[in-house]
């Protein structure tokens, strides 16, 4: 595959935070004159479901098992519902949370993970922002419903989690069961210019940190229990504020700025993230149980406190990062699994909210190459536009979808070689 050339980019109005740093401290890119150019390399994204518009989307999935339906996740605090055919003109709500989510910026409704047996037992997952006395805290709590999956019913609310935060950005907030059968959960630094409350590094505090629970035990009248292969199982559960006196034992993984979208490969259960940087470098991580990857002492594979210098012992390398000539807010994908015949079969595919799609192809050693496939600023085939990409979908199948978050649209991955 040949690599795409490079175009300038154009500002997103509304800029989704959580894309970037959304504190003053990440490059942006120029504004660009004129329609952007058309280009790409072996991909189209036509338009799906193009009778329907959304608000603000940041996520969208398919129940286990039923690819009848699909779900969009709408920052404001709505999940709409609507029926899994082209010309969908119509879409329900699935739960409303109304007043119950705090949006602002980053923060609002971020993730949605329904339960592995959701068909038998109605559960579900969320995770969203809430404001209490003008404190702002990251909530996570279980739903059920009570028509047979049709909708949730939100008095149904039974609080998992709730963890502090002292400013409004870098949540993460998506939420997957694993392989395992656990529940995991992704959380930002806290907010602020380089983790000034120097989180991502403390595991007495659950902010930047990768989170794994399990949602189907209760020990001890607990919201829930701790898989016996967590690194610091044993100690007392994190506290309402999401610390601890002890290494909390939530923790799976630590090292995190902002995992925006991460997936588990459904063939091989790898975990990849994506998490953004702070002014000059995105990465891409492959995630393993008590792993520490980095921030605040590293972006991507680079000292950011101290600048030079830094101690790397124990830390381990995204396998792929790119700096912000590329973009500047990475989008985590998918490995795809599809039934499209396709060189990028097996590839992780990813994006950036400034409209870059790219995959990472095999490099020497065992490493990988970041390939472009769409460049920031261009308009993809079958896009009217450059994209503002906040996350992207698979369906039961493996084929993969993307939200355009300004647009409030659903467009679909075609591969063309």
């Amino acid at each position: 595959m040949h690599r795409s050339i490079l175009w300038p980019a154009g500002v997103s109005a509304a800029l989704l935070a959580c894309g970037g740093s959304g504190d003053g401290d990440g490059g942006q890119p120029p504004p660009a004159p004129g329609p952007p150019p058309a280009c790409s390399t072996g991909i189209e994204t036509p338009r799906a479901f193009a009778g329907l518009t959304f608000s603000f989307p940041v996520s969208m999935q398919q129940a286990p098992g039923d690819a009848s339906r699909w779900f969009i996740v709408q920052q404001g605090g709505l999940v709409r519902a609507f029926e899994n055919v082209a010309d969908a003109d119509t879409s329900e709500n699935f739960i409303d949370l109304g007043s119950r989510v705090h949006f602002d910026g980053e923060a609002g409704l971020l993730g949605m993970a329904f339960h592995p047996e959701f068909a038998a037992n109605g559960r579900v997952y969320l995770n969203f922002s809430e404001s209490i006395g003008g404190q702002i805290r990251s909530v996570t709590a279980e739903f059920t419903s009570a028509d047979g999956g049709q909708t949730l019913d939100p008095a149904s609310e039974r609080v998992l989690m709730t963890v502090v935060k002292a400013a409004s950005n870098h949540n993460g907030g998506n939420l997957a069961f694993g392989p395992d059968g656990f529940l995991y959960l992704g959380l930002g630094d806290g907010g602020g210019s380089g983790d000034p409350q120097e989180n991502a590094q403390n595991p007495q505090r659950l902010l930047g940190k990768m989170l794994r629970i399990d949602v189907d035990t209760r020990p001890g009248g607990a919201p829930y229990g701790i898989p016996v292969d967590n690194p610091f199982v044993g100690n007392a559960l994190c506290d309402a504020g999401g610390a601890g006196t002890a290494n909390c034992p939530e923790i799976y993984a630590l090292g995190f700025r902002n995992p925006w979208r991460w997936s588990f490969d459904r063939q091989a259960g790898d975990l990849w993230v994506g998490d953004v940087g702070q002014g000059d470098w995105e990465e891409i991580d492959l995630v393993v149980r008590n792993g520490n990857y980095g921030w605040d002492t590293r972006e991507g594979a680079h000292c950011f406190e101290p600048a030079s210098g830094c101690a790397t012992a124990g830390l381990i390398d995204p396998v792929a990062e790119y700096g912000h000539d590329l973009g500047s807010s990475i989008t985590g994908g998918y490995v795809y699994r599809g039934l499209q015949t396709t060189e990028l079969a097996g590839r992780y595919v990813f994006g950036d909210y400034f409209g870059m799609i790219a995959s990472l192809a095999p490099g020497g050693a065992g490493g990988f190459e970041l390939e472009q496939l769409v460049p920031q600023g261009c308009a993809p085939p079958g896009a009217a536009d450059t994209l503002r990409i906040s996350s992207f979908a698979e369906d039961l199948d493996g084929e993969l979808y993307l939200l355009d978050y300004e647009r409030g649209q659903v467009l679909q991955l075609e591969f063309t070689q």
